[in-house]
């Protein structure tokens, strides 16, 4: 019975494994250069930014919970650094205070959750307005980042053989590893998943139920303003409008990662390919040549349903059976 329960877990992930398997095969049997390590391996380097807000996020929607606020934070971290290094502010200093503005504003977010019993949409949709316009308050204008260490984060390729990675892959791949550690192995993960399960249960089992929701939004913080780092290492700049839209994009790798939007069940490693899948989407498109960029955004929306619908039937079906049995 145990057994069946974990299999039934599995089945979102393994599904997301199969789409993503079948997707490059038909990448490989339709494009000539796709078969190349090097556009694998770009999944990861185009899209190292991406994984690491999803991990953040992938913890927030295992508690039962919703971030809105990432992509503002992604933005406001490059206009903080941005803004710091064209004051002269030296680089050791720069970095250290702008991670820490993604995880004072999920720690407000999230006590404000907790103490006030508020649901996490409205407070995270109230947190992406107010990183959002923090951003435009330090200035409405793009600020180019000139600084020698992000140069060089940005233009070091870090060899396989012939082929290349980047350090963000590198500082994505150790987020990516820290997390399942975390989510697995630590009383801070079964926590998550426990609450996710049910809070209320949670409560009766005396779970600390608030601290953990507080440090799941504080966590989500910390990645996004992670990823905000990252993400200047590609666009060498602050600007308020950057990563517009971007929170969308995490929660769609997560569910489609195989993630429950109900929480409880998931897996970072899910969301991890459910990136890959966004990525792979993008390079078919590229590849073709002939189709809009848009065609992205259509066959992420079709993806989502597609996930949603499925999560639905697995737990209708699940709920079903506990009836059954229950009935007897």
């Amino acid at each position: 019975m145990n057994l069946l329960h974990i299999n039934k877990r599995l089945i979102p992930v393994f599904i997301t494994i199969g789409l993503f398997l079948l997707m490059y095969v038909f990448g490989l049997v339709r494009y000539d250069n796709f078969s190349s390590p090097q556009v694998f391996l770009n999944l990861f380097v185009d899209n190292a930014f991406l994984i690491i807000v999803a991990v953040g996020m992938t913890f927030v929607i295992l508690s039962g919970g919703i971030d809105l606020s990432v992509g503002s934070v992604i933005a406001l971290t490059s206009m903080v650094v941005a803004s710091l290094l064209v004051q002269g502010v030296p680089v050791w200093l720069v970095i250290p205070i702008a991670l820490l503005v993604g995880p004072v504003l999920g720690f407000l977010m999230g006590c404000c959750i907790h103490y006030f019993q508020l649901q996490p949409f409205i407070v995270t949709l109230a947190g992406m307005f107010l990183a959002r316009g923090l951003s435009f308050v330090i200035s409405v204008q793009t600020i180019t980042i000139d600084h020698d260490f992000f140069k060089y984060m940005a233009s070091t390729r870090i060899y396989v053989g012939d082929y290349f990675l980047s350090y963000s892959v590198l500082i994505a791949l150790i987020v990516v590893v820290a997390a399942i550690f975390i989510a697995h192995y630590t009383k801070f993960g079964r926590n998550v998943y426990a609450i996710g399960g049910s809070e209320q249960s949670a409560m009766l089992m005396g779970l600390p139920v608030g601290r953990t929701k507080i440090m799941v939004y504080t966590l989500s913080g910390f990645t996004a303003s992670l990823a905000g780092i990252v993400f200047t290492f590609y666009m060498l700049s602050g600007y308020g409008l950057h990563a517009n839209g971007f929170e969308l994009n995490a929660i769609a790798a997560v569910v489609i990662g195989g993630t429950l939007l109900t929480g409880g069940v998931g897996y970072v490693a899910g969301s991890v390919v459910g990136v890959l899948i966004l990525g792979t989407i993008q390079s078919l498109i590229v590849f073709e040549g002939s189709l809009s960029a848009w065609w992205t955004r259509i066959a992420i929306g079709l993806l989502l349903l597609l996930f949603i619908v499925l999560q639905r039937i697995i737990v209708m079906r699940t709920d079903h059976k506990k009836e059954t049995v229950s009935a007897h």
